[in-house]
């Protein structure tokens, strides 16, 4: 061999050994250390400061030594203690590869086959964690620990997972989520449980019995053997501190995973909500239909959270009215033409009052009581000769109950009653103030954090002498762009006593927007 094939070899030795070395390196005390500044860095109070960590070094660096770690000489506590930081770090990096996002949801198959690479091996965070973690150690306090990046998760720690002080640090964080009320729900004679109990039912044991006993391991105050319990929805925000109802403590009546409007909102905050409704009905006679009433409603309200379990607030009606002939459009109530100069048209704002919302019973996240009393604006509201109906002379009180059960992870049906009294004060040719109770039912389907879709039904009697009611059944879809704002489509048709013994039809058309102010 020559000199140059010597120096070749040489060479081309040097270049592997370099690119060995570069491409793999040991875990140690180093990594250990430089994950536990990064979290006290970007964590606070059990959330990641997601906003700072775009272009992060510190973030990068670790990204980078967990991709090329060499495991070959490293012992179970190393491993577990590696592979628990390797997977909250992956969760963050992946986060802010799609920041903003109100949820890890929103990013499809974000756990179970989008790839990362942890020493030298592509995988997922599934695969990271139920074969690396779960199958190898078979330790359930993994759950505790390992944070997908939701408030849902127990709250991650400002603090990395190190080999030395792995055991006391995995039985404190299990100790700390167990004794949490808001985790472990006791509040009502059936006790609630997070969902994870229900996902990984056999890493606790699989039985009820023994899932409780796991649970008792680690509380201060026992629950009994026999204890029935069930599972709350799990809560898939984002744990950013950006959300302002970021908290694992979820108080009574608050919730930020989605919109429900059961839920009261949080302490300091400003719930903004503007309902269109369109109702347009048909009549005539002899099952003839030969005219058009249309109703446009936009009601405006504004909430303040007081405190977390009660909002104060206020808000209006305003309304235009048409009465035409067919045929003609329910649209024709925005026509061009100045809508008060003619005795079949009127617009105006017609009530504003007061309102209240209230959540009770603290351990009932999604029930609340809302109460609002509107006074009249305006004189003749309900008509004359010279303009048609509009509203009610009288003051209207309303109260609702609202609550709302998930049903799994993707559906949920929602119930409201209300006790609603109109006309208040106005007694006139023999009537009394229109008493109804009104029931609603929607049941929804939540593909993702962001839409929703939903069918709704509702129905309620008038209590009044010559008995009547109305119905209505529709399809609907909410569409949450941020946290923060919402936008609601709904269409129903509508029936009533009156209108099914003369052949007419009605329909509403309903426009919802929702704005939250932190």
């Amino acid at each position: 061999m020559n000199s140059s094939n010597i120096i070749t070899s040489i060479l081309v030795l040097l270049l592997v050994l370099i690119s060995s070395i570069g491409s793999s390196q040991s875990i140690d005390d180093n990594f250990f250390a430089q994950a536990d500044a990064f979290f006290k860095n970007h964590v606070k109070n059990g959330l990641v400061d997601y906003g700072t960590l775009q272009d992060n070094s510190e973030l990068d660096n670790l990204i980078i030594q967990i991709e090329s770690a060499d495991l070959s000489a490293t012992n179970d506590n190393v491993l577990q203690a590696f592979y628990i930081n390797a997977y909250n770090l992956h969760v963050i990096n992946k986060i802010i590869s799609n920041y903003p996002t109100p949820s890890v949801q929103n990013k499809a198959g974000f756990f179970d086959s989008s790839k990362i690479i942890v020493a030298n091996e592509s995988m997922t965070l599934n695969k990271l964690e139920k074969k690396k973690l779960l199958k190898a150690y078979n330790d359930p306090r993994y759950h505790f620990v390992l944070v997908c990046g939701a408030l849902g998760c127990p709250p991650i720690t400002d603090f990395a997972y190190t080999p030395d002080y792995l055991e006391e640090q995995l039985d404190r964080q299990t100790s700390k989520a167990l004794n949490d009320p808001e985790f472990v729900r006791t509040g009502t004679d059936i006790l609630e449980l997070s969902q994870i109990f229900k996902w990984y039912a056999r890493d606790f044991g699989s039985s009820k019995t023994n899932i409780i006993s796991f649970i008792n391991k680690y509380r201060i105050k026992q629950l009994p053997s026999d204890s029935k319990f069930k599972y709350y929805n799990y809560n898939w925000s984002l744990n950013d501190t950006a959300n302002s109802q970021g908290s694992l403590k979820n108080p009574a009546g608050t919730n930020s995973s989605r919109y429900i409007v059961s839920s009261t909102i949080p302490k300091g905050t400003i719930e903004l909500k503007i309902f269109n409704n369109l109702y347009s009905q048909q009549t005539g006679s002899n099952m003839q239909l030969t005219d058009r009433s249309s109703f446009f409603t936009t009601i405006i309200s504004a909430l303040y959270g007081l405190s977390y379990r009660f909002n104060i607030g206020i808000n209006t009606r305003y309304r235009k009215v048409r009465n035409n002939a067919l045929p003609s459009s329910p649209f024709s109530v925005f026509g061009g033409e100045d809508i008060n100069s003619s005795k079949n048209s009127r617009s105006g704002l017609t009530a504003l009052g007061p309102q209240i919302r209230w959540a009770p019973v603290p351990a009932w996240s999604n029930f609340s009581i809302q109460s609002s009393f509107v006074f009249a604006i305006g004189h003749d509201l309900k008509g004359n000769d010279t303009q048609p109906y509009i509203d009610w002379d009288g003051a209207t009180w309303n109260t609702q109950i609202f609550n709302d059960f998930s049903i799994g992870y993707r559906f949920s049906l929602f119930t409201q009653m209300d006790f609603l009294i109109e006309d208040l004060g106005k007694i006139d040719k023999g009537n009394t103030n229109r008493v109804s109770t009104p029931v609603t039912a929607i049941f929804s389907y939540v593909p993702t954090t962001q839409l929703t879709v939903y069918i709704l039904g509702g129905y309620s009697p008038y209590w009044q002498k010559d008995f009547d009611y109305f119905s209505q059944y529709g399809i609907g879809s909410k569409y949450q762009f941020t946290p923060n704002f919402e936008l609601e489509l709904l269409y129903t048709d509508f029936s009533n006593k009156s209108l099914n013994n003369s052949g007419g039809k009605a329909e509403t058309i309903n426009l919802g927007v929702r704005l939250n102010i932190n």
